[in-house]
């Protein structure tokens, strides 16, 4: 049986808009560089017992299927009957267990027979969140579910790196992997140069669309803790296969 994954669910402290543009705008500055290494040392706590807070979002979840401004990352077969929509943290804990223990059996039982298709989608809290995103979209959309996955599995290995250019350098082995270039991934994360970290005009706005997605989750749907996952438009109440199996049973064996 599944392990519940509910005590592991974090809700993060919410990064408002300004500070993620910040990030994309002025990482060069030693105040930045000096925020990042605070956050990733210390990262919200995990909430534990309750459920977490919810967030009424602002928008229809008619709204919740359209793209934002990235192409989406889906795994699944174009015409199946069930969507399923999460919204992670790549340093979240409790994205990592779901994506490394609960997943697999997922897939195994539900998107690789063709019954659901999975989105997911960017909700980065802290710097090292995003420059890891970053890293992602150094690779076409549909080339970037293994170096989801490996950040996942490895999370440990790179979240707590001590310095910008040693976060850079784990995320770029873990990406050579999965076939990402050096060239691809230099136009896609900041390159360090003389202690600062300036970003290309492509950078700053991969910086800021990223931080888009993660805005209209927050914003439009109510997003509050990491993973959050929709089925047919639905909040999925837990994240363990139990709680899918539930959740999916009616949809796909309608009495």
């Amino acid at each position: 049986m599944t392990k519940s994954n509910k005590s592991l669910e974090r809700e993060p402290a919410v990064m408002p808009r300004r500070q993620i543009l910040t990030i994309g705008a002025s990482l060069a500055t030693a105040g930045v560089l000096g925020t990042w290494y605070y956050t990733l040392r210390n990262p919200p706590p995990a909430r534990t017992g309750a459920a977490p807070r919810r967030a009424r979002g602002r928008l229809s979840m008619s709204e919740l299927p359209k793209p934002g401004p990235l192409p989406e990352i889906v795994v699944g077969k174009e015409d199946a009957p069930v969507t399923i929509v999460e919204y992670a943290d790549l340093t979240c804990p409790a994205c990592a267990n779901f994506h490394t223990n609960t997943l697999p059996t997922i897939k195994e039982k539900y998107i690789d027979t063709g019954k659901v298709r999975l989105f997911f989608r960017e909700f980065p809290t802290n710097t090292p969140a995003i420059v890891a995103f970053m890293a992602v979209r150094c690779l076409p959309a549909d080339k970037a579910p293994p170096l989801i996955s490996a950040l996942f599995a490895r999370q440990e290995e790179w979240r707590g790196a001590a310095s910008f250019d040693q976060l850079r350098d784990t995320l770029f082995s873990f990406g050579q992997q999965v076939g990402l270039t050096r060239a691809a991934f230099d136009t896609c994360v900041p390159v360090p140069k003389a202690g600062k970290v300036d970003l290309t005009p492509h950078q700053q706005k991969l910086a800021q669309d990223i931080s888009s997605v993660r805005d209209r989750g927050h914003d439009g749907f109510g997003v509050s803790a990491t993973p959050t996952f929709f089925i047919n438009g639905k909040r999925l109440s837990g994240n363990s296969v139990e709680d899918f199996d539930r959740a999916l049973a009616p949809l796909l064996n309608p009495s």
